[in-house]
């Protein structure tokens, strides 16, 4: 049965996604922190904790409102054009 997304919530979806990109984010900043800690030239620092706190806030926040503008934008646009449209079908031996 072909079913179409008639709505997309923004809240929702931009915490989702904003959370996802600030955790992923974590994932590389780390790492590459501590790599760039040990090739420093002597007498240089390396990357601040304040880089380490901002970059995933950062990352939350502008996921958020692109996700949350994208919806906004989708929630308008299906209206003329149609939603994103998927099939589903129920498995031959389910009860």
């Amino acid at each position: 049965m072909k079913q179409q997304i008639s709505r997309l919530s923004p809240h929702q979806n931009g915490k989702v996604f904003g959370v996802m990109m600030a955790v992923t984010s974590l994932m590389f900043l780390v790492p590459f922190a501590l790599l760039f800690a040990l090739v420093q030239p002597a007498g240089k620092s390396g990357p601040s904790l304040l880089l380490l706190l901002l970059a995933p806030l950062m990352y939350l926040v502008f996921a958020y409102c692109a996700v949350a503008i994208g919806c906004l934008i989708y929630n308008f646009l299906q209206k003329f054009v149609g939603g994103i449209e998927f099939e589903t079908s129920t498995p031959a031996n389910s009860q």
